[in-house]
């Protein structure tokens, strides 16, 4: 499902959807404390830097896959 888009490119998403949700918080007449600014600046910066950490390049071979490449190596096909 996320194979086509880039790490940065859904923290950038991520952290718009975080600011949308806020404005419309503040719109909605909700208050603007210390408090909640640090709750939505921990919302909007922790998920996508924990992502970008865990993100890797390249996926995990699957059991079908190892299975496949023992079997080859075995028999000496390629």
């Amino acid at each position: 499902m996320l194979k086509n888009i880039s790490p940065a490119r859904l923290a950038g998403l991520w952290a718009a959807a975080v600011v949308v949700m806020m404005s419309c918080g503040v719109v909605a007449g909700g208050a603007i404390t210390i408090g909640n600014a640090e709750l939505w600046l921990i919302a909007c910066v922790v998920p996508p830097a924990v992502m970008l950490l865990l993100w890797h390049g390249k996926s995990a071979t699957t059991a079908a896959e190892t299975l496949y490449s023992v079997t080859n190596q075995k028999e000496g096909r390629r």
